[in-house]
């Protein structure tokens, strides 16, 4: 039995009107009415809606991807209704096949514990962490069952059903394996919807099939069928590949000011409408200079200062901007640079690609690569193919510079 929500005030809008403004932006609003007729009942029943949301703690740092959802959430909760916010610390151990063209590497429990910590902290700066308008769950509290109750859950579908998923068809037809694990995950999830007996459901485009199928599995435990909402992928700052942390194309929530700001700027032109449709909710401003228009360079500006002022403050916004401007186009140092410590090496000098490691969270391959191909310098000098390694005075108090963002000031110990 669900326990009785605390009753929410009357509402100005009709459950139609509502539905309509809590959908926009949306890919998919399913069933066709289905949102406002959740609207219609939860006031007859004078209670708020349960949304939920389910994402795996597969990476320790929330990105502008899973903000986009996580915002949507919080157009639900600014109109008074309760997010259940379930962290799927029991199915990160499963893997969703979601996109995948291969099964994803399991996590260990030490990891999946690890990047829950974190998870949900950085959810929390977008999220309103108001009790009465968020519910944090793990779903290893349900998910943990007997042998019977997991037989009981694969019986509410066939493996015909799973396999017209996009991503398991490509899969048959190239010959690549399908472990039973991934497909069990969708009906793990499904399941998610059953415990928490949500009304609706947030998701990525890319988890329709999954979100559909918590249908199926609410009706086959005899609770009413969740409505379910999508958004659109955000692409990664390259342009073309969804937003990821193991691609390296990702802006994270709690990236710093700076950070955030520049690698926004590195966006492609032709990807800023998505990321305002997407995050901001507005169309871009039309190319141009009139009154209502904008040069592309601009509208990327306007873009990075209100993601910093979202996720950080306006003070920050313009304090970015301003060492975006110094290091991007006068051409300077930023005005804080963090320290690197250097120890020498068995040949007594400095080895870079192990400097850069340590402050960068680099490979040292990667570092090697860069090193090699131009992308590093020391103190403004750009270091040659495999100048790897330097005489401890020349990099002792040096300035180490790494592509465009990112610096280091160089201390031998």
């Amino acid at each position: 039995m669900r326990v009785r929500e605390s009753t929410i005030p009357p509402r100005m809008m009709s459950p139609l009107d509502e539905a309509a403004e809590l959908a926009r932006g949306a890919v998919d609003s399913l069933p066709d009415g289905g949102l406002a007729e959740k609207l219609r009942i939860a006031r007859a029943e004078k209670r708020r809606l349960r949304v939920k949301l389910g994402i795996d703690p597969t990476a320790p740092d929330i990105h502008l991807g899973h903000a986009v959802v996580l915002r949507k959430l919080r157009e639900f909760q600014d109109a008074g209704h309760r997010v259940v916010l379930i962290v799927g610390d029991y199915t990160a151990r499963v893997g969703d096949p979601s996109g995948r063209s291969s099964l994803r590497p399991m996590l260990s429990v030490p990891e999946i514990e690890a990047n829950a910590a974190t998870f949900q902290e950085q959810a929390l700066k977008i999220l309103d962490p108001d009790p009465e308008l968020l519910e944090v769950r793990r779903n290893s509290e349900w998910l943990d069952m007997g042998m019977a109750d997991l037989l009981a859950l694969l019986a509410v579908t066939t493996t015909a059903q799973l396999l017209e998923r996009d991503d398991f068809a490509k899969r048959m037809a190239a010959r690549e394996p399908i472990a039973m694990l991934e497909l069990m995950y969708p009906l793990l999830q499904g399941y998610d919807s059953v415990a928490v007996e949500a009304d609706v459901e947030l998701g990525g485009t890319d988890q329709k099939f999954n979100l559909l199928l918590g249908r199926d599995v609410q009706r086959s435990y005899g609770q009413p069928e969740q409505a379910i909402v999508t958004m659109g992928i955000l692409a990664g700052i390259e342009g073309h590949r969804k937003m990821s942390k193991s691609l390296g194309n990702q802006i994270g929530v709690t990236d710093p000011p700076e950070e955030m700001y520049g690698r926004t700027m590195s966006i492609p032109d032709e990807t800023m409408g998505e990321y305002y449709r997407l995050l901001l909710r507005r169309e871009q401003p039309s190319p141009g200079t009139g009154p209502d228009q904008m040069p592309p360079r601009d509208a990327k500006r306007a873009l990075a200062r209100e993601l910093v002022g979202w996720l950080h403050s306006p003070a920050q916004a313009i304090t970015a901007e301003r060492e975006f401007d110094r290091v991007h186009v006068e051409h300077g140092q930023p005005e804080r640079i963090g320290e690197a410590v250097v120890h020498a090496g068995e040949d007594g000098r400095a080895h870079l690609p192990a400097v850069m490691a340590q402050a960068f969270g680099m490979s040292r391959s990667q570092a090697r690569r860069l090193i090699d191909q131009g992308g590093v310098t020391l103190d403004g000098a750009a270091l040659g193919p495999g100048e790897h390694d330097v005489a401890l005075e020349r990099a002792d108090g040096a300035v180490l510079k790494v592509g465009k963002r990112r610096f280091a000031r160089l201390r031998v110990e």
